[in-house]
This record gives structure tokens, C-alpha cells and sequence, in this order.
């Protein structure tokens, strides 16, 4: 292993074959009052013609700053430094006959003591939006006070999340969830229990990619969205904490503390995060069961009740040591708590084709889960020179356990009231998880004006999962054999990916491919009722990505971009295992259940940078989704293939300055779906246009007051099977800065028209019909308290890790 790795990085290193000799500017930054040195300085070189930014530089002990290796043109130098107003050099010109510039002397004055309260609390805009990515700056929502991870990435743009907390982009599911550049290693209904338990005072900003290059991993059909959790970054000792209350039904406490400390070649950081939510949940079920002349055999109600709670105790440390001024080694510790606990009862009734009641089934099921991760990462990078040739390498391991028992008491009754059957099912499902990841990326400029992009990849997953079921009789338990299961899985993928990028004149151009190799082996164990079986498949896929940009002018500028996507099952997808709602309603992994490859392509305009319209059309092949099937009188859900699915989509985004005390941020979108597949044999067909519209208005009052009012709602949408009706939500949230600036109190309301209740049907079940009712303890009132102390920020880098895609196929505490 070390070898390959080594080789890996050897080869990579082998790329950087030469350095360009170019121009250079350099120069030194004093205090404009007392003439001492300011070390530390941010200093930035920019071209004259329109101030675009070359290359970033900090001045060093003596105040001294250098660019090298600078192309021929006219530059500015722009230096600026905490408590100093930024200031600029007088233009400079490099050429074939003028190969060094000296910038001077460049004093900074300092910000008068009346200002610096506006410069420390000068606001970033709600959504920034890039060439290959859209940022969402959390503390930008005053609604997001108290919440969640997961009602974070409801507010975005283009993200929805359905009933059971899978999350769509832009109209599309699979989306590749990272937190700081590493991925969750969760799926599904465990990711969402991880997304709901952490809280939003731990989040600085939200990247929304629809087609990421080739550097990303490939898998995500729609996308990635990178969650960045907040990090201090200046010099000296320093931090914020974060407290805050919510009450619903039951109550919702959040509390979170970050450190951090700089010093010389030292920086060290640490956050610890707590949250606790407790909510209810109800669901009504109504099922139609057909017999073959498709008239009505049985009808089944159901109403369950849930009383959920989460708890989430995370921590994550690390440092980073500047062993040269060119090389930078690091490590980052991270380990989390979800303890989980899902009470419910579920009361039933078998009526006829009359509606005569036959029979009633309560149901009491108590589940509990732990989920325990603990993480290492350790990283390098070295920066051979300023012209941006860079080599960073990373290496990862993480380690997850999970424990979920559970009971499942049955009793059966007749009209009348007497008991005509008991039974008693108790489950035990542990998993263990073991991820090693490695990886190295490279950076250089070709020629002046190419950027080149390499690296390589390769992850190992072992993944080993129990599910014991035992039913308890006469006092004794027995082992359940029909559902009890051992499985083992085992993964590898190998990658690596190249991209150059180039701008001439008014154009850009960006072009990459990634090549990843996958190979997987898995064995379920058998037992006295049935036997072992193994399945296994290696594949090798090329991802292409292409974007184009084109200004036309100041006020508009076009894109195009092509990508190919792949996304794999989750692993407990693939997983047979059986987990129980009740005897009547249960759902099971499928084994054979492929990968599948989506083709985007979007067009997109940008006026005046205030409105943006995008169109895309994507092409999924092997699409799959959860399917329902009817067996017997039970409702089984799994994961199915469902053939190629067609999708387009229309959006536009506008930021609108409605007052000088009012702005508002609009963003809508249209999608189509078409998709006829058949999938045990029976025909789905789904061919339907689906519109939703997100309203985010910001009010800014005197005496540091400012308020939030926003509002979501979305037509009637289909995912696959389950079609939903329309639901909307209206937030409303006030602020107040106190203590200089350095606090802020909060109070918000989520849902002031609720609690959401969510309707829908389930369509082309066979045998059957299906619609259903779910009730969310939505309405939540949250007052928060924010308090940061120290000095203000400085740039510090951030580590991504080698972990891009696994951690978002694991499955979780449930």
C-alpha cells in the first residue's frame, strides 16, 4: 500500500517538469502614521484594464511582498491589512524590455475608530455566484438562527428535500453530500437524521455545483453540494459560541463552540457542537388491495404515530504546521455521538369491500440506534513558486459503528374486541465500517495562460453488517431465520483525472476527463433456511466535462458546460437486509441493483449580474429510486432500476435591491420529467412539468435591527413512484446586534402557517392503490444567542480531504 501510494504521488510530481521565467513586481507595506513594518499583510496583483485579480501574496516578517514569473502586461498591486484601509501602487508595466517592476513603499493609514465598527460588521450577500458553483452564506438567513443542517439546505436554490429527507437538485435526486470537501459516508434516511441532528450555528457556507469538473468524483447524477463548516482563522487566541432554543411540540436545544489559535508557524483549531431534537410525526396510509379484475379485495387504514429524538455530540481538531515558507503539513481529528430513539404506534383496520372492519392490528414499535464515527486526516502542500504550481497529497481513515435494536409488538383483534393473535419480533442490527482513502492533486500553469489540473485517487471500503431478528415465544426467543442476515462488502476505486483551462480575450474554455475504476465484492451469508451467495463486478467508466463562458459585454455574459455523472447505490442499498414499519409495510435492499450514468447539459446567462437564467437537459440511464410492489396484503419497498429517465429544467435567479432598507432574493424553476420504464413487469410511465418559487426578503432597520420574512412553495411533483401534492412554508425571523457588534440575539418562526402536512399518492403499484397523509411538527419558535470574540479574520486554507464519495454511501443511525 505504501508503495502505491508513493508511486501515486511520484507520478503526479512528475508532471511539473518546468517553471516559466517571467516578470516581477515587488515592493514593501509600512504603517502610514508610525512607518513600522506590517507583517502579515494581504497584497494582491491585479491587471489594470479591469482590476481582475492575478495572484494573492502576504508580506513576510520585514513587510517585503514578491510576484514572479508574471506574463507581459500593465498591473496593479492592492495591499490592505486588519485595521488599515486597502490602498493601491500606481500602475506598472511588464514587457520583453521591462522584466522587474519595484511597487515602492505602500502605506496603509488606519480606519478611523468610527468606522471600524462598519467594517467589522459589513454583511456578505445571501448567494454568490461563480463560474462552476453557486455559494449560499448560511449566516445570511437570520431564519437559519437555531435550525438545522438539513432545513439549512431546504432554503437553497434549486434544493428540495422530500417526506422522508432525500435530497433533490434542481428537480433531480442524488446529490453527493460533503462537509468541508469529505463526504458523509451516509445515504438516505441516515443521512437525514445526521443532516437533522447537526446544527446550523456550525455552518459558514453552502457550494452548490450542478456540473462539477473533473477534479470533483464522479458520482452525484445531480450534483454536489459541499457543506463548510465554520472555521476561525486569524492570529492569537480567539472564537465564537453559539447557543439557541426552539419549542414545538418538545423542545430543540443547540449549542456550539469553536476555538482557535495561531501562532508563528502554528495553527490549531477545535469545535464542539451538541444538539437535541425531539418532534412528532403521524402518517395515514390508504390502501386499496385488487383482486385480478382489479375490483377492491380488502381495504387497509393505518395511522402511525412517531415520537422522534435525536441527539448529535460532535468534535473536530486539528493544526497545521508551516514546516517551510512553501510547505504546509496538517491533520484533522474528527469523531461524532448520534444516539437515536423512534417510539411509534401504528393502529390498523382490514375492512371489506364494504367497508365492514374484519380486523384490527395496534402495533407498539420502539427502536433504538447509536451511531459512532471517529476519523483521521492527515495533509500536505507544497507550493513550488507564485505562479501557482502546487502539489497536495491526502490521506484518510475513518472508522463508523452502528447499533439499532428494535421491538416490534403485534396484537390482532376482532370487531368485537377480542385478542386473536400476539407476536413478538425483536431485532438487532449492528454494522462496522472501515474507509481508507488517498489522494493527490497537482496544479500548474502551461504557457502563461493554461491552467493544468492531475491527480489520482484510491479508496477502500469494508463495510459488515448483521441484522438478527428473533421472535419471542413463551418467554423464550427464537432466532427468526427467514429474516435474519449477515452481510459482507468490500469496495475499491481507483481514479484519476486531468484539466486544462484557459481564458482568451472574452471566451473561457475548461475541458477535463476523469477515469475511475470500480470493483466490488459482496457475500451474504446463509443460514439453515437458505444458502450463501456472493455477487461481485468490476467496471471502468470515463467521465468527460467541458464549459465554455463568453462576455459579451459588462452586463452579459453566457456559459455552456456538458458533464457525465455516475451514481452508485448506497451500500445498504445493495444490502438484503429487512427493515420493519410494521408487518404490512416494510422495506429491503436489492443486491443487483446497478449503477446509474446521467449526461447534463446546461446553458446559462448572467445580466448585469443581478439575474441569472439557466436551462439544462439531462439524460439518466439506468435510473433508480425506490420502487413499491404489492406481496400478499404487504407493501415492500426497495431500490429498483427503472430505465432512462429524460429531465429538463428552466431557472432563474434574481438579487433585487427593492429599497435602500429592503432586498430581496427571488429564485424559480420549472421542470419536466418524462420517464416509461417497466420494472417487474409492470409499466410505470411518468410524464409531468413541476414549478417551484423561493422568496427571501431582508430588511436592515437603524440601531443594528434587521429582519427576515421568506416563503417556498412547490406544485404538485412526482419521485418516481410517489407523487406529491403542492406544499408551501412561510418563515419569518428578527435580529438584533448587541455588545459592540460582537453578539447578536435572534428570534425566529419556521412554518408560522403550519405544522406542513404533506399529501400524495403512490402511482403504477399494480394490484393496488396507495395515498397517504403525513403531519411534521414543523412550526418551531427559536431564540438564539451568538457571541464571537477575538480579532477579525484572516485567510487560512481549509482542508478537503481525500474522501469525496464514500462517505455519502453509507447508511447511518436509523
Amino acid at each position: 500500500m505504501k508503495k502505491q501510494i508513493l508511486t501515486a504521488v511520484l507520478a503526479i510530481g512528475s508532471l511539473c517538469s518546468f517553471a516559466q521565467n517571467g516578470g516581477k513586481i515587488f515592493g514593501s507595506i509600512k504603517d502610514g502614521g508610525q512607518q513600522a513594518v506590517i507583517d502579515a499583510s494581504s497584497v494582491s496583483l491585479l491587471l489594470e484594464k479591469d482590476s481582475s485579480l492575478v495572484k494573492t501574496s502576504i508580506t513576510d516578517k520585514e513587510g517585503k511582498f514578491l510576484f514572479e514569473n508574471l506574463a507581459d502586461g500593465n498591473y496593479l498591486v492592492a495591499a490592505t491589512s486588519v485595521g488599515y484601509q486597502k490602498t493601491f501602487s500606481k500602475p506598472m508595466l511588464i514587457s520583453e524590455t521591462q522584466k522587474e517592476e519595484d511597487a515602492g513603499v505602500l502605506q496603509l493609514l488606519r480606519i478611523p475608530k468610527d468606522l471600524a465598527a462598519v467594517v467589522v460588521t459589513s454583511k456578505r450577500p445571501l448567494i454568490e455566484r461563480k463560474i462552476d458553483r453557486t455559494i449560499v452564506n448560511v449566516d445570511g438567513y437570520i431564519s437559519n438562527t437555531g435550525s438545522t443542517a438539513m432545513e439549512v439546505l431546504e432554503k437553497a436554490p434549486g434544493v428540495s428535500v422530500d417526506k422522508d429527507g432525500n435530497i433533490s437538485l434542481k428537480g433531480k435526486q442524488g446529490v453527493i453530500i460533503m462537509i468541508d470537501g469529505k463526504p458523509t459516508y451516509m445515504s438516505g434516511q441516515d443521512l437525514a437524521n445526521y443532516l437533522t441532528s447537526m446544527p446550523s450555528s456550525n455552518l459558514d457556507q453552502l457550494e452548490i455545483m450542478t456540473n462539477p469538473s473533473a477534479k470533483y468524483d464522479a458520482s452525484g447524477n445531480s450534483g454536489i453540494i459541499n457543506i463548510k463548516t465554520k472555521k476561525l482563522k486569524q492570529r492569537g487566541f480567539n472564537g465564537s459560541l453559539s447557543s439557541s432554543y426552539g419549542q414545538a411540540a418538545y423542545p430543540k436545544i443547540s449549542n456550539s463552540l469553536n476555538l482557535n489559535y495561531r501562532n508563528g508557524k502554528f495553527n490549531s483549531f477545535a469545535s464542539i457542537n451538541g444538539n437535541y431534537r425531539k418532534g412528532t410525526q403521524t402518517l395515514d396510509i390508504y390502501r386499496e388491495l385488487l383482486d385480478n379484475s382489479k375490483n377492491i379485495d380488502r381495504i387497509f387504514t393505518q395511522r402511525s404515530e412517531e415520537k422522534r429524538m435525536r441527539q448529535y455530540y460532535g468534535i473536530k481538531a486539528g493544526m497545521d504546521y508551516n514546516a517551510t515558507a512553501k510547505t504546509t503539513l496538517g491533520f484533522v481529528l474528527t469523531g461524532y455521538y448520534n444516539p437515536t430513539e423512534d417510539p411509534g404506534n401504528n393502529t390498523s383496520y382490514f375492512k371489506d369491500e364494504h367497508l365492514h372492519v374484519d380486523s384490527m392490528l395496534i402495533v407498539n414499535r420502539s427502536e433504538k440506534g447509536k451511531w459512532k464515527n471517529g476519523g483521521i486526516n492527515v495533509n500536505m502542500r507544497h507550493k513550488f513558486d507564485s505562479t501557482g504550481r502546487e502539489l497536495t497529497a491526502d490521506l484518510d481513515y475513518l472508522k463508523y459503528n452502528a447499533t439499532d435494536n428494535m421491538q416490534l409488538l403485534s396484537n390482532t383483534y376482532s370487531p368485537m374486541g377480542d385478542l386473536l393473535s400476539h407476536s413478538l419480533l425483536i431485532g438487532n442490527l449492528p454494522q462496522t465500517l472501515d474507509i481508507f482513502s488517498a489522494k493527490t492533486d497537482y496544479t500548474q500553469t502551461l504557457a502563461k495562460t493554461i491552467k493544468l489540473e492531475a491527480g489520482l485517487k484510491t479508496s477502500f471500503v469494508k463495510t459488515n453488517n448483521k441484522a438478527q431478528y428473533y421472535n419471542r415465544l413463551n418467554g423464550r426467543d427464537e432466532v427468526d431465520y427467514n429474516r435474519t442476515n449477515f452481510f459482507d462488502y468490500k469496495e475499491n476505486l481507483n481514479a484519476a483525472y486531468i484539466n486544462l483551462s484557459t481564458e482568451v480575450k472574452k471566451w473561457g474554455f475548461q475541458a477535463g476527463l476523469r477515469v475511475e475504476n470500480t470493483n466490488y465484492d459482496a457475500l451474504q451469508y446463509g443460514n439453515i433456511t437458505q444458502p450463501d451467495s456472493a455477487f461481485k463486478n468490476s467496471y471502468t467508466s470515463l467521465f468527460p466535462t467541458v464549459y465554455l463562458s463568453y462576455k459579451m459585454n459588462d452586463k452579459n455574459q453566457w456559459g455552456f458546460s456538458y458533464g457525465r455523472r455516475i451514481n452508485r447505490p448506497d451500500y445498504e442499498d445493495l444490502n438484503p437486509f429487512i427493515h420493519y414499519l410494521d408487518q404490512y409495510t416494510y422495506d429491503v435492499g436489492n443486491p443487483f441493483l446497478k449503477p446509474m450514468y446521467a449526461d447534463k447539459f446546461e446553458i446559462s446567462h448572467t445580466y448585469n449580474n443581478f439575474l441569472t437564467t439557466s436551462l439544462n437537459y439531462t439524460v439518466t440511464k439506468n435510473l433508480f429510486n425506490e420502487s413499491f410492489s404489492r406481496d400478499d396484503q404487504a407493501i415492500v419497498v426497495r431500490k429498483s432500476n427503472f430505465g432512462k429517465l429524460q429531465s429538463a429544467n428552466l431557472s432563474v435567479s434574481a438579487q433585487i435591491p427593492v429599497l435602500k432598507w429592503w432586498k430581496a432574493q427571488l429564485y424559480t424553476e420549472g421542470n419536466y420529467y418524462h420517464l416509461h420504464s417497466k420494472i417487474e413487469e409492470r409499466m410505470v410511465n411518468i410524464e409531468t412539468t413541476t414549478f417551484l418559487a423561493n422568496l427571501v426578503n431582508q430588511f436592515s432597520f437603524k440601531k443594528g435591527w434587521s429582519g427576515e420574512l421568506s416563503a417556498f412553495g412547490r406544485t404538485k411533483a412526482p419521485e418516481t413512484q410517489i407523487i406529491i401534492n403542492r406544499l408551501g412554508v412561510i418563515n419569518v425571523a428578527v435580529q438584533k446586534q448587541v455588545l459592540k457588534n460582537k453578539g447578536s440575539f435572534k428570534l425566529a418562526v419556521t412554518d408560522i402557517t403550519g405544522p406542513m402536512k404533506v399529501t400524495g399518492n403512490i402511482a403504477d403499484l399494480g394490484n393496488a392503490h396507495a395515498s397517504f397523509v403525513q403531519h411534521r411538527d414543523s412550526r418551531v419558535i427559536t431564540v438564539s444567542f451568538n457571541y464571537r470574540f477575538g480579532k477579525p479574520m484572516k485567510t487560512e486554507r481549509r482542508r478537503t480531504g481525500a474522501a469525496t464519495d464514500e462517505q455519502n454511501r453509507v447508511g447511518g443511525a436509523n
